[in-house]
């Protein structure tokens, strides 16, 4: 995908640099994909979906934004920015899910469809989520890993993205609750959730940090793309005996995927960021042409498939579940490697 010179916002908004691509000009742009930050290959991949389905559609009127950093102003700026050219629809993976209600909350005035993929906003922000799995599906994945890496007991620590990530902090929650209600796991112990705030090298930092500070750790879970692969690349350089899993990318993680001492990820688990940007397509399109309005049991295509809005659990609120996470392992990681 390519990339386009950054965009300097006016005044007001000069703290946020943007990297933007799409089909039209930003002022003529209907459709809108908001990205957590730049340089990120899962949101990049994400984007990638987003504007094959765009085209698949037959629409030119779509624009991508990337936030130089993953911040809530920066996220702001770029919002206000569309807000202004009058797009029709944002799909956004937000930073934040509660400092970004005031702005969504202009832009709903104006008559934009909001909705969220990857990482969720408050519920009243929004009229849709589409989310990547379950989240009970992800934190069940997630924590049978450590059990199963760790032999059913030890310690373990997870490096997450930053402390306001809804979808990480959801995951995570779901790993706790899972744990605790369960004596299967009782002999795992979670010693730290540190944050490496989505950047490579606070990520890398933070992995250092966790092994001098946890001798006795045995696995690391890190739900988050840049996360596991700053991880992954402290543990094998350093052949550690600490094993990692998490979420990551394929075409990133191949190198560190084994079941021997030389590797430091007996495996992990992700779902097709491809097709989470895709289907934020076709769900941007369903909104902005009636044929769904974000209330529980409509549905709309994707391509050949069709796709139901369901409840978030505890709500009326809806979201669009694109499929379960799937395991990549040293059986077919240099299969899935050559896709994404």
């Amino acid at each position: 995908m390519k990339k386009l010179t950054a965009l300097l916002l006016v005044t007001v908004m000069a703290a946020a640099i943007l990297v933007s691509c799409g089909g039209a000009s930003s002022g003529s742009a209907e459709y809108a994909l908001v990205t957590k930050a730049s340089g990120n290959a899962y949101n990049e991949k994400e984007a990638e979906g987003f504007v094959a389905a765009m085209k698949a559609q037959g629409i030119t009127s779509y624009v991508v934004k990337h936030p130089e950093k993953a911040t809530v102003d920066a996220q702001i700026a770029v919002i206000n920015s569309l807000i202004a050219q009058g797009v029709k629809s944002i799909a956004i993976a937000a930073n934040d899910a509660n400092a970004l209600s005031a702005t969504l909350k202009s832009a709903k005035e104006k008559g934009i469809k909001i909705l969220t993929l990857d990482s969720d906003v408050a519920v009243a922000d929004r009229l849709t989520f589409c989310n990547q799995a379950g989240v009970q599906e992800v934190g069940q994945a997630l924590i049978d890993a450590v059990y199963d890496i760790a032999s059913g007991a030890g310690e373990y620590a997870i490096l997450s993205a930053t402390s306001q990530a809804t979808n990480q902090n959801a995951w995570i929650d779901a790993m706790k609750a899972i744990a605790a209600a369960d004596s299967k796991y009782k002999d795992l112990t979670l010693v730290e959730v540190a944050y490496g705030d989505d950047e490579p090298q606070k990520s890398t930092d933070q992995t250092q940090a966790l092994l001098q500070k946890y001798p006795n750790l045995k696995v690391i879970c890190a739900p988050t793309t840049v996360g596991i692969m700053a991880a992954a690349k402290v543990l094998q350089d350093k052949k550690s005996t600490v094993k990692l899993t998490g979420l990551g990318l394929p075409s990133e993680m191949a190198a560190y995927i084994g079941n021997d001492a030389d590797h430091s990820c007996p495996y992990m688990f992700l779902w097709n960021p491809i097709d989470l940007g895709k289907l934020a397509a076709y769900a941007s399109v369903a909104l902005v042409k009636g044929d769904i309005d974000g209330t529980v049991g409509g549905t709309f295509m994707m391509g050949e498939t069709q796709y139901k809005l369901t409840a978030v659990e505890g709500t009326n609120a809806s979201e669009i579940i694109l499929g379960p996470p799937f395991k990549f392992d040293p059986s077919n990681i240099n299969e899935w490697k050559e896709v994404y």
